[in-house]
């Protein structure tokens, strides 16, 4: 997790995922392992783009019971550091543009555990309002299937 952790602003997720960082690392960087995990099953993902580097542009397209793609998120990755942590925002879109509807920011951090992996997906919001609504949403339902997507993933990899 972070230093600055407020409950009244964040939602947390963890899990530990039985397989090595860097296969865990792999499934959130490349982009077709990404599809396979990042939206709740049976939506599917496209990833349009995943620049892995401080400025890059993460965006996706969802696909609800196989219909048309259309946009899912569109945001910046602030921090890419190799198989520890990746942080992003939809606040700005690729190139520090700043984004049209800013909603939060994700800090996800991968740490080695005796059994695989620790992954924490920590996600900030800039009010209790949006905390609230995120969580509303179905944060610990949506963001839980798809970190029981990833650890399926993962696991079946190593």
């Amino acid at each position: 997790m972070t230093d600055t952790a407020r409950p009244d602003l964040d939602l947390t997720i963890s899990r530990i995922i039985r397989a090595p960082r860097a296969v865990v690392w792999r499934a959130w960087t490349d982009p077709a392992s990404f599809e396979q995990w990042w939206v709740p099953a049976p939506s599917r993902c496209r990833v349009v783009d995943m620049e892995l580097r401080p400025g890059g542009a993460l965006t996706t397209q969802i696909s609800e019971d196989g219909g048309e793609f259309v946009p899912h998120l569109s945001g910046c990755f602030l921090a890419v550091d190799e198989l520890e942590r990746i942080v992003f925002t939809n606040s700005l879109v690729g190139g520090w543009r700043p984004a049209e509807q800013p909603f939060m920011t994700a800090i996800i951090t991968l740490t080695d555990h005796p059994t695989g992996t620790e992954y924490v997906a920590h996600v900030m919001h800039k009010n209790s309002a949006d905390r609230d609504t995120h969580e509303e949403m179905g944060f610990y339902d949506g963001w839980g299937t798809v970190t029981e997507q990833l650890a399926d993933l993962a696991e079946r990899r190593s």
